[in-house]
């Protein structure tokens, strides 16, 4: 498992969204996709993303005189584990949550960038609601949110299939009052998602 600091950097975050649900890349195709990244930035990021488990070789070939590499991720070390989020300051939530929701701004600014961009069409959607939940009920409630997107990461391109982003953030309502309205053992929850209809990940790294 790998720590938040390592996955929610700006550009590394952007590579792991790009490459999830997209099976596997080149560096080249990687940056084709994100051609505002350097390409001294993207190989440094890959390559820590490498070193770091996060991503593998899955195949190398020569292409004029040097080795070209494809990577995919390994989702099951794209996650932050119990272990390092308990570890984690306010500030580091603070910091990691600016990352994810600045990297959220940025794929829906790159959707709305493309001339083809129709929100109502390709379904852009960006909401909140607000549910009371027990921490079994909660736990229960984040599960089926991950299976949900778990079961459509297997699919490919082709079919007419568009790749979608798919976020949400799960906050404790704890404003004044909340805690006793709930009564005991029960706690207020409000999720948001937002779905740019453009591009990325079916399930990317978070925290």
């Amino acid at each position: 498992m790998a720590t938040a600091n390592l996955l929610l950097h700006p550009v590394r975050m952007r590579i792991l969204q790009t490459l999830v649900g997209a099976g596997e890349l080149t560096t080249a195709q990687l940056r084709e996709r994100l051609p505002d990244v350097s390409t001294a930035s993207m190989y440094r990021h890959v390559a820590t993303l490498t070193r770091a488990g996060i991503l593998e070789v899955v195949q190398e070939r020569p292409v004029r005189g040097t080795v070209e590499r494809s990577y995919r991720v390994r989702q099951d070390e794209a996650l932050v584990d119990e272990e390092a989020r308990a570890g984690m300051t306010k500030e580091d939530h603070r910091q990691a949550f600016t990352v994810f929701t600045g990297a959220m701004m940025a794929d829906l600014d790159r959707y709305l960038s493309r001339d083809d961009a129709d929100p109502p069409r390709d379904g852009v959607a960006y909401r909140q609601g607000a549910v009371w939940a027990t921490p079994e009920e909660f736990t229960a409630l984040v599960e089926e949110l991950e299976a949900l997107v778990a079961r459509r990461t297997g699919h490919t391109a082709g079919d007419g299939r568009v790749r979608h982003i798919i976020s949400f953030a799960l906050v404790p309502d704890k404003a004044t009052g909340s805690e006793e309205a709930a009564g005991p053992g029960e706690a207020a929850a409000s999720g948001e998602a937002a779905g740019p209809g453009e591009a990325a990940r079916g399930e990317g790294a978070g925290g």
